[in-house]
């Protein structure tokens, strides 16, 4: 079975996507949606990044719109990517000891 888990595709909410569904800035818009869709949560808030390294001033208003991420996502995201380090995370996405302890922690034996 698949170890990730993909994500819903979001719809985007700038007027262009709304009034033109078919036009190619909506098409272009729904691509960068799906392929966000299937990534995991580093990779995607460095994609995220890596577009408003790409995008003009002002412009990251714009990626909210289309992605559906935060500010401060985005932003970190562009972040890492100026800085990006190489090593090693052995498949792994977030910190040692992060995210929820396991049950058998959590249930104190009496």
């Amino acid at each position: 079975m698949n170890q990730y888990k993909t994500r819903p595709l979001h719809q985007c909410a700038c007027e262009t996507c709304q009034h033109y569904p078919r036009s190619e800035t909506a098409k272009e818009h729904r691509a960068i949606n799906r392929l966000l869709a299937g990534l995991d949560e580093k990779n995607h808030r460095r994609f995220a990044g890596l577009l408003a390294i790409n995008a003009e001033h002002g412009d990251i208003q714009r990626l909210i719109e289309i992605t559906g991420l935060s500010r401060n996502t985005i932003c970190r995201g562009r972040d890492e990517i100026k800085r990006i380090e190489p090593r090693d995370t052995r498949g792994r996405v977030r910190r040692a000891g992060g995210g929820r302890q396991a049950v058998e922690k959590k249930t104190r034996k009496s």
